[in-house]
């Protein structure tokens, strides 16, 4: 297959709109994690609307990876910059593959969790949020060293569509 240019607009779309919503999933995750600790207790949680909330945008999340990645094996994607050295190639497609698989296990452990009521998924999904900062901490980090020192003008490939 040969690798396109860059992103297509729908592949760019998805990238900012998984990005946009895994920003509340952090920031308002205190309402579901007391309702599941409450749950498995035995107790009757009061559930707020956050729960419910939490729950289908981490379906949503679920579902737009699948789509980036069906849209990753039709297209390709563009090559990383030739000037990169093989080891930054290395962590940036490692950390790529990472943010994959790491959305996709956070949202079926949690599944698991509140719909299984099983305590250990809800362990497991806890610790992959920590993975999962990490990941994106790299995934911006990297995005920046390349733009404003190596100076490759990576992060137009996210900004302008092309094929």
């Amino acid at each position: 297959m040969t690798s396109p240019a860059g992103y297509s607009r729908l592949h760019i779309i998805l990238h900012w709109l998984v990005a946009v919503l895994i920003i509340p999933q952090f920031l308002l995750n205190d309402g579901i994690g007391g309702a599941f600790r409450a749950a498995m207790r035995g107790e009757t949680a009061e559930t707020s609307l956050l729960v419910p909330q939490h729950v289908f945008t981490g379906i949503a999340i679920l579902a737009l990876v699948i789509w980036r990645l069906v849209l990753r094996a039709k297209n390709g994607v563009p090559p990383l910059p030739e000037e990169e050295a093989p080891a930054l190639k290395l962590v940036a497609n490692l950390t790529h593959w990472g943010l994959y698989a790491v959305l996709a296990l956070i949202v079926v452990s949690g599944g698991m969790a509140w719909f299984g009521g099983l305590g250990f998924a809800g362990g497991v999904h806890e610790a992959l949020t920590t993975v999962l900062l990490i990941l994106i901490g790299l995934h911006v980090l990297g995005a920046l060293y390349q733009q404003f020192v190596l100076k490759t003008n990576i992060l137009d490939r996210m900004r302008t569509p092309r094929l």
